[in-house]
Order: C-alpha cells, then structure tokens, then sequence
C-alpha cells in the first residue's frame, strides 16, 4: 500500500529533482564498505544445476533470510518528502544487514509506488532499493506487490493555470501516440527482465500460461553437505495489484498443485510461501485488539486488507502438512504472527519509509536450521532492537 501524499508539493521541473534524487542515494552506495569483489564470490554460491533454482547453506550455520516490506522507492519522486525518504529505506535496509548478517534476502512487493513515477524506466529506482543487498554480495529474489506496476497518476496540480505544465519527457516510449495521449509505466515484465540481470538476483519468470502474474517460482534452500539435498522450498506467489486484479488466481493454484507434487511428492520437504497481499484467510486470524498468544507481535493498528477474492491456494495449503508459514507484507501496520489450523499466516515488518504510517522500521527474520529442521522468526528494528520471536515449525 502507498501513501497519500499531499500533492501540493508536485512541481513541474521533475528532472533537476530526478537527479538529485540519484545523486544522494548514490553516494550512500559508494559509503558502503562491501565490495563488488565480495559480491561476486557470494553469487557463485547459488548457481542451479538444471531444477529448481539452489540456495545453499553454509556448512554448520543455520540459513538466514530478511524480508524487506514496502519499500515504496519513487514515492512522490518530485516532492521534497520523496527522496528524503528513500535515502531513508536505504538506511534501514544498512542497519538491518549489518545488524543480521542474512543469507538471502527477499523483497516482499511493493518495491516501488510505479503511480508516482514519471519516468518511463522505473527499475531505476529498483536498483536503489535493491542496492545495499547488492553491494554487499547476498544473495535475493522479488516478488510483486500492487504498486510495483500500477499506472501513473497524473496530479491535478501540474494542470492549473497557466495551464498544462511544459514537461519534457523521453519521446519514444513516454507517451502512446494519438491524439489523447497515455504515459506508458514499467510493467512486470520489464521491471523483472531488469532487475535478473544483476548478479545475485534470484527471481524468475513464471510460467507464461500464468501472465499477466509473472513473478510465480520456486527456490530449493540446498544442505550444506549436498548441494541437490532439499532442506526447504521457497515458493513464490504474484498476488495481482496494479495492472491487473488483487488476486491469486485459480491457474496459480493448479500450478502450486502441480509444481509441489513434481518436485515434493511425499511432502518431506518443508515449504514456505511468499507473496505481497494477504489472502482473505488472514481476516481469520486477526487480532481483535491487542495481540495476545498464540499469536505473536507488536503492532496491529490496522484492518487487514485482502485480496478481492479466495481462489483454491489457501485450501492446498492448509491441506498439505509440508506448509509451515505464509509470509505477506501490504499492511503497514500490522506485524503479527498467528497459526491457522496447521501452519502460520505472518506478516512482515514495513521496511520502507516510502508509503502510508508512521510506526518505527524494520524487517521480519528467518532462520532455518537443517538437522533437525526448525524455522523460527523475529522482528529486527532499525534501531537495532530485536522483538516478536516465534517458533514455526
């Protein structure tokens, strides 16, 4: 979810602002200590031998995964509140990494707010956000959230008097031609082509036959001891939002169907799930008021928002024993934790200073240990303070 931004503050010069914007996040890339040297040893860890994609474990040590929230990069990009706030995201993500040290990191949707950014090539601002993941040499993967490819918004201000504001824009892919006239955004597809040409990102087309949801796919955690030894599988999930409806849709539950029982017949295997919006199932589970066990964590100040509808992948997932937990982001305000029959429905923690709420940042925790399997989670503020942990498996 975005923020509702006083669009007052809009101005019509947005390249000067632009730069800037690039100029300060950039030399908080170059501040980092974590060379591109280093990067490069990280990535050739993960690299699949012809299935699913492989994440190894390191010999002896649990793996270890931060989820970052809503981000929100480009949130009002021609404001003087937006870039502030991304040189903030940034700082959060720093403090978390340094602090945790993950494995992997995944992006849990809402990386950027496309709808506030003009400029036709938004995975600019996707490589900011992914930036201090990069440079240190860890290891990612993404999946979509609704304001990662949702139209532009055109604010009421740039069309006051005198008039429609001269704004200078890329001539061949900014606008559609005709007489009216449309602003052409990034859509999946191109923000994902983008950003797996990184070394280090993990994310993956989906199936075509799922499309318009792209970012649909599974990695296979690997033991230390043998790389083709599942210890776990991440699944991936596109829950709709911005170009097209908030949704999982029936065609990803058969594939999620399909999938699991190709690669985890028997269900041996743990799994975990992500994907950005809650499904409704979440409304279940919600804390009234206060959050009180069996549930666990800090903040529940909203209403849970959901997907528009309930399609076939929460009845597989609460029917297969392997599920251990779902993980969504969406609501800032919310951070729980709370079991559902024979798994968890988490929330992450809003990393991003982009985007609706004033609640303090951080990033949700996950730890995997392979002997015996444990998944366990906590809650790692940009302060540096760790709260919310819970066992899930």
């Amino acid at each position: 979810m975005g923020k509702k931004t006083d669009k007052s503050h809009w101005k019509t010069v947005l390249p000067l602002l632009f730069l800037s914007l690039f100029s300060t996040v950039g030399s908080l890339w170059s501040s980092s200590n974590h060379g591109r040297a280093s990067s490069t040893i990280r990535f050739q860890l993960g690299r699949d031998t012809g299935g699913e994609r492989l994440v190894p474990m390191r010999a002896g040590a649990p793996f270890k995964i931060a989820l970052f929230a809503d981000l929100h990069f480009g949130e009002a990009q021609s404001t003087n509140w937006g870039p502030i706030q991304d040189v903030n995201s940034i700082k959060v993500m720093n403090t978390v990494l340094d602090d945790e040290t993950p494995d992997f990191v995944i992006y849990l949707g809402d990386v950027i707010t496309a709808n506030n950014i003009m400029v036709a090539n938004a995975s600019l601002y996707w490589d900011q956000a992914i930036s201090p993941t990069q440079n240190r040499g860890i290891p990612w993967a993404s999946v979509f959230g609704n304001h990662d490819d949702a139209a532009f918004e055109w604010p009421l201000e740039w069309f006051s008097t005198p008039g429609i504001p001269q704004i200078r824009c890329p001539p061949t892919e900014t606008f559609c031609s005709g007489e009216e006239g449309c602003f052409k955004g990034t859509g999946r597809l191109e923000l994902l082509k983008n950003e797996i040409k990184h070394n280090g990102s993990f994310s993956t087309y989906g199936p075509r036959n799922l499309w318009p949801s792209v970012s649909n796919y599974v990695l296979q955690v690997s033991s230390s001891e043998d790389p083709q030894l599942p210890v776990a599988f991440l699944y991936f999930l596109d829950s709709g939002g911005g170009s097209y409806p908030e949704i999982i849709s029936s065609a990803q539950a058969e594939w999620f169907q399909q999938k699991s029982k190709q690669i985890n017949s028997d269900s041996r295997v743990p799994e975990i799930i992500f994907w950005h919006i809650p499904s409704t199932t979440y409304k279940t589970v919600a804390p009234k008021l206060t959050i009180q066990k069996p549930c666990v964590g800090s903040i529940n100040k909203e209403s849970v928002a959901s997907q528009e509808a309930e399609m076939g992948i929460m009845n597989l997932l609460v029917n297969r024993t392997s599920v251990k937990a779902i993980f969504v982001g969406h609501n800032h305000g919310l951070d729980w934790c709370c079991p559902y029959q024979k798994l968890w429905l988490c929330y992450a923690r809003h990393t991003g200073y982009g985007g609706y709420g004033d609640w303090p940042r951080g990033a949700r925790i996950l730890e995997i240990t392979e002997n015996p399997f444990s998944l366990k989670s906590w809650i790692r503020m940009e302060d540096g303070q760790m709260h919310s942990e819970v066992g899930l498996s």
